[in-house]
């Protein structure tokens, strides 16, 4: 069903009302550009002076750039309503979204101490913004959102000195904490709102979430990601990694992900959750050398991560703005492409190894093609008031 998104809102620039608004929008047009300099790097057509290149950049760049941007977004927007106290807009919001764009310009120059300071700055500024309204309103349920964010930034840190030879520690595990702390978000509020949002979008849909399968699925994530952090043996994280895999498979099939498929706003958030154990279960095989590691690292950043971040800024988006909550035709064909791209990233060199070159280039273009619909749809809505006149 189309949405009437017929209302004429102010012509006024709001961008700066609301911390969503630009954390969304620039998420979206980086998610695209990223992308298709990526392909173009992958395929060899483009080089780069900067001392990120190559499939570094690109893991970089997604997880602290995009990802780490739609966090932000959803935070900065999500703790004001959860505490009715104010988070950073007009002049701060702006300040801190520079920091953020400061950092993605600096990775492409030879200057790591300058990336990450401007990295780091925007991690401490992020925190700081949830941590007053928080704080503030002894909103204790949500305080380790605050400890989320620094760990968000002391990775991203670790990851730049790493680079730049100023600590002997693994690039890689800079990055594997990045996507680890992603995967714990994605659990813990997927658990609170996928349930929520589908039994109040689809009448009659009784979601069920028994909390002895909740606290399972959790713990199965954190555990791996303590896994990761001791540095236990493959065949023991392959043991927890599988078992949260079954955990996390249960918790969705009893949030009835079959009876939501005539609602897109709905069975994005489903079908991206059906990544996250599709991800565990394929992390499992990896760490048993059965598959290659790329296949369960992209069933999390394009399925899951991908999808998830599109279904919930459509959605946060159209909420905070006014708007109804059911997708246009946009958006339900940007869904479709950003699965299908995963789809195709993880099970076509899985099914045919000589697939490798065409399926990652053709992900990448179905990536692009996702996220530059939904910034060209959510230009206008992200940069006007609300269409109901409040604030936000």
């Amino acid at each position: 069903m189309k949405p009437a998104d017929t209302a004429t809102p102010s012509p006024r620039f709001a961008l700066w009302n609301l911390g969503f608004r630009p954390f969304y929008l620039l998420a979206g047009a980086f998610a695209a550009i990223a992308m298709l300099w990526w392909i173009a790097q992958f395929a060899g057509e483009l080089g780069s002076r900067g001392y990120l290149q190559g499939s570094l950049w690109h893991a970089h760049e997604m997880i602290f750039g995009y990802a780490f941007a739609v966090v932000v977004g959803f935070l900065f927007t999500a703790v004001r309503a959860w505490t009715n106290a104010p988070t950073p807009t007009g002049g701060m919001l702006a300040a801190i979204t520079a920091l953020w764009l400061a950092g993605r310009i600096l990775v492409l120059t030879p200057w790591p101490i300058a990336a990450a300071a401007a990295d780091t700055a925007f991690a401490l500024a992020a925190a700081a913004g949830i941590a007053r309204p928080l704080l503030a309103a002894g909103n204790r349920r949500n305080y380790f959102f605050i400890a989320v964010l620094l760990g968000f930034g002391a990775a991203n840190l670790a990851f730049h000195l790493g680079m730049a030879g100023v600590l002997e520690i693994p690039v890689q595990l800079g990055l594997q904490t990045g996507l680890n702390l992603v995967l714990f978000l994605i659990g813990v509020l997927g658990g609170r709102v996928i349930p929520m949002f589908t039994a109040n979008g689809i009448p009659g849909v009784r979601p069920l979430r028994l909390p002895w399968v909740e606290r399972i699925a959790l713990a199965g994530i954190v555990l791996l990601i303590a896994a990761d952090a001791l540095g236990l043996p493959a065949s023991a994280t392959a043991v927890i990694a599988a078992t949260a895999a079954f955990a996390n498979a249960l918790r969705l099939a009893l949030w009835r992900p079959w009876q939501t498929l005539g609602k897109p706003i709905v069975w994005i958030l489903h079908t991206s959750y059906a990544w996250i154990a599709i991800h565990l279960m394929l992390r499992a095989l990896a760490l048993l050398d059965v598959i290659p590691a790329s296949a369960a690292t992209h069933a999390l950043t394009v399925g899951a991560i991908g999808g998830m971040t599109l279904g919930m800024m459509t959605r946060t988006a159209r909420g905070h703005t006014g708007l109804p909550l059911l997708t246009s035709h946009i958006e339900t064909t940007a869904y479709v492409l950003v699965q299908a791209g995963a789809a195709v990233r993880v099970f076509g060199p899985l099914m045919l190894p000589s697939l490798y070159l065409h399926a990652t280039v053709l992900s990448g273009v179905l990536w692009t093609a996702a996220f530059a619909l939904f910034t060209l749809k959510f230009w206008p809505i992200l940069t006007r008031p609300r269409v109901d006149g409040r604030d936000g």
